[in-house]
């Protein structure tokens, strides 16, 4: 019962009228008045942004804020996958041979995730892991890996929150979502999908980064509100760091995992 409220009110809400209402405000120069309350609100840090928290003109701005270079290192390691986001993982494990895995005791599948059965079977008996940026983070989007742009796509159109009552509650949310896929090929000659989720009202997800190869933690865009990041591999081409579980918030640059 609740769950069916829930997916009833979201429809009722997420339009593009609210949409645009919400992006509308939060690009205007009124909206720059917010911007202490919602650091207040949400407990930000602002000590290492490059902007002072007066110079932003708009809550825009503020959200899609950059950080100083030396507040986010790069693991060095040459096997090393990172964390592209700043983010709390939410889940990790293992794609089923079905093609199959689990968000919030939810079932998701590989073909709804990546919208052709042809790019799904690659991913097949894989791992993936989901990592939730709320709206309180930094929510520029880095390079997990050096690699090479295989193809890029968006799918979807509307979004469910993807806070944790959107993962329970929502209607495929992860799956259903607005959202850029971006297919990598890393250094061990694996693949790797890097899906970037868009969030409830603002499904706005920008490139900054058109080239056809990423190196391992440079910028490649950012989201325009709280978001989800999805990263899948191939099987047998990684495994997850120990230091990994479910709850842990890693920053952008920390190892989430390793090439094999």
């Amino acid at each position: 019962m609740r769950e069916r409220l829930y997916q009833t009110m979201i429809e009722l809400t997420n339009g593009k009228w609210s949409s645009s209402l919400i992006r509308s405000f939060t690009q205007s120069k009124i909206s720059k008045h917010m911007i202490p309350s919602y650091i207040k609100y949400f407990n930000i840090s602002t000590q290492d942004t490059i902007q002072k928290s007066n110079d932003f003109t708009t809550l825009h701005d503020f959200f899609v804020r950059k950080v100083k270079e030396d507040s986010r290192p790069i693991d060095k390691g040459t096997t090393s996958i990172i964390s592209p986001v700043d983010a709390t993982i939410e889940t990790f494990g293992d794609i089923t041979e079905d093609g199959l895995f689990y968000v919030k005791q939810k079932t998701y599948t590989l073909q709804d995730m990546l919208g052709s059965e042809k790019i799904a079977s690659s991913f097949q008996n894989g791992k993936y892991i989901v990592l939730y940026l709320s709206p309180a983070e930094y929510h520029r989007i880095h390079s997990p890996v050096d690699g090479k742009i295989l193809r890029q796509y968006i799918l979807g159109e509307k979004s469910y929150p993807v806070n944790k009552w959107g993962l329970q509650f929502g209607k495929q949310t992860i799956s259903g979502n607005y959202r850029m896929l971006t297919e990598l090929e890393m250094p061990n000659e694996k693949k790797c999908i890097h899906i970037k989720v868009g969030a409830m009202f603002v499904n706005s997800i920008e490139l900054t980064n058109n080239s056809t190869v990423w190196n391992k933690g440079e910028e490649v865009g950012y989201f325009s509100f709280g978001s989800t990041v999805v990263m899948l591999f191939e099987a047998d081409s990684v495994e997850f760091s120990s230091k990994v579980h479910p709850g842990k918030f890693v920053r952008m640059g920390e190892n989430v995992a390793n090439m094999l």
